[in-house]
Parts: C-alpha cells; sequence; structure tokens
C-alpha cells in the first residue's frame, strides 16, 4: 500500500490546499479470483478494480471513459487477439469515483499483464505507458485538484482530466454549472491536472514494485511499438 498526503492547510472543504491530492492508496491484489486487482482510496472514496473474464456491470458511458483511458496506455498490437474485461466496483463513494476508478483499474489492468507475460501467454509486458486520472474544478472561485463530494456538489466548473506518464492528454470532460470559466482558468485546471497525475503516477509505480527484469522487459516492449509505429 502506498500513501502521500497534502501538507498544506488551506481554505477548502477538508483544509487542503488549491493543488493538494486528498491522501491516496493503492492496494495491490486484494482479489483472490482475479488475475488481477487494486483497491484504491481516494480520500473517503474507495473503488475495487479487478481483472477477469466476466463481463462489467457499470453503465456504458463510464465503460466506454475506463475503456478509451486504459487502452491508451496498452499495447494492443502486442497483447494479442484478447478482450481484456475490467470491473470498477465503487465500495464507497465521496467524489472523484471515475477518476479514481482509472487510476486503479490500470493498476490492476498491469498485474494483468505481468500474469500473462509470467504465464508466456504473451511475448513481452504489453504496456505502452502508464495513465491516470484527475479531477479539477473550480470551487467558491479557487481553483483545485481531486474534489470531493462536497466541493463537487457546489463547483462551479467541474473536469475530469486523463493522462499519460508523458504528460499527454487522453480525456478531457469539463463543463461549467451555471456559470462560465476563462480560458486562463482552464490552463490552470489543466496544469493543476497534469501535476496531480504526475504524482498519481509516481504512486502506481511505487504500488506495481516492478523488478529489475519485468524493467527491462518494458523497455523491450516500447522498443517494439515504436518499431510497429514506424513502419
Amino acid at each position: 500500500m502506498t500513501r502521500t498526503t497534502g501538507e498544506s492547510w488551506g481554505s477548502r472543504t477538508d483544509g487542503r490546499g488549491p493543488g493538494d491530492l486528498r491522501e491516496i492508496s493503492i492496494l495491490r491484489g486484494c482479489s483472490t479470483f482475479a488475475e488481477g486487482s487494486a483497491l484504491v482510496d481516494f480520500g473517503a472514496t474507495r473503488v475495487l478494480d479487478s481483472v477477469r473474464g466476466g463481463i462489467s456491470g457499470r453503465s456504458h458511458e463510464i465503460q466506454r471513459l475506463i475503456g478509451r483511458s486504459l487502452r491508451a496506455g496498452t499495447a494492443l498490437e502486442l497483447l494479442g487477439e484478447r478482450t481484456v474485461w475490467i470491473d470498477c466496483d465503487v465500495l464507497q463513494a465521496d467524489g472523484g469515483t471515475r477518476t479514481a476508478a482509472i487510476t486503479g483499474g490500470f493498476v490492476a489492468l498491469v498485474d494483468a499483464l505481468r500474469w500473462l507475460f509470467a504465464r508466456r501467454c504473451v511475448d513481452t509486458i504489453p504496456l505502452k505507458c502508464f495513465v491516470a486520472a484527475l479531477s479539477v474544478g473550480k470551487v467558491d472561485g479557487e481553483i483545485v485538484a481531486d474534489l470531493c463530494y462536497g466541493e463537487d456538489s457546489r463547483a462551479e466548473v467541474d473536469f475530469n482530466i486523463v493522462m499519460n506518464e508523458f504528460g499527454d492528454f487522453i480525456e478531457v470532460q469539463g463543463t461549467a454549472e451555471g456559470d462560465v470559466f476563462s480560458r486562463k482558468e482552464l490552463v490552470e485546471m489543466l496544469d493543476l491536472a497534469g501535476s496531480g497525475i504526475s504524482s498519481l503516477i509516481d504512486i502506481q509505480k511505487s504500488a506495481l514494485g516492478f523488478t529489475g527484469e519485468e524493467e527491462r522487459e518494458l523497455a523491450v516492449a516500447r522498443d517494439r511499438i515504436r518499431q510497429l509505429e514506424q513502419k
């Protein structure tokens, strides 16, 4: 389990500073009957992500969002003709359930890819890049990251941002709730999301704890991906 906390004491609902994330933890291998699983906490939000051979019961819209996000980090051409189902069960909701599901779901997916590689079902770990997601918004006129429910319910602006470890955007979903926001505020929200997602990816990597052999395999996989993209 890996945790991080913001140390600032600001004016937000729970005392965080504008860029401070809630306490984050990721616990791997928490589901006995799944090839990959992760229990992720974003403050009081708790999501169980598991990878198995069944059909997820989540809504189609959320399925598509999570699917697009996780596919962006996977080398599908190296995965072969396989379908991977990921169940994201929200055990307790306090805002940011979609972003928590994506961030934890990616950890579960990587563990499943490692499982496939360890059993020689694939030639290498088909991982293109790390992916994580974070909510940002404007609450009481202040740009903040990782909104809890109390903040989300009264936010003037609310965004869900998905990015990879290279700082590229995968998904940007946002809307103003009865008000408008400026271009300057949009840039500020995107920058804040980038900083927070970078921290989340560090937490993901720490939780996964790759071995030296796996690190070498990831380097091989990325070389193969670059070669395929150049063809």
